[in-house]
């Protein structure tokens, strides 16, 4: 038996973390705990752009930061929480020092 990880394997451990993020249950459930009709009242409830939750429920846009903090702030849910209903698992999220750096000239 072989026991040396292959190169699809990495790759593997990629493709289950998509499959596990879905920000459609995101959103229904907080249709569900704001007792709202539908995305439109999401919308409004969020107050964003009806295409924002339509983009966000096709995978074109990710949920930001400022949209889960408006999240939180309607719901009293905490951002893990909110995070954990999307299929984020992740304990930390770092960004790379690269972002906070100037452009060179």
């Amino acid at each position: 038996m072989n026991t040396t990880p292959t190169s699809a394997e990495p790759h593997s451990d990629k493709l289950t973390e998509l499959a596990t993020y879905d920000p459609n249950h995101l959103l229904d459930s907080l249709i569900e705990k704001l007792q709202l009709k539908n995305d439109a009242a999401l919308s409004r409830a969020l107050e964003v752009a009806p295409p924002v939750i339509s983009k966000i429920r096709h995978r074109r846009l990710p949920v930001g930061a400022s949209l889960l903090i408006r999240m939180h702030e309607i719901s009293d849910l905490t951002i893990g929480e909110l995070r954990g209903l999307m299929g984020d698992r992740r304990g930390k999220f770092r960004i790379s020092d690269k972002h906070f750096k100037p452009k060179n000239a």
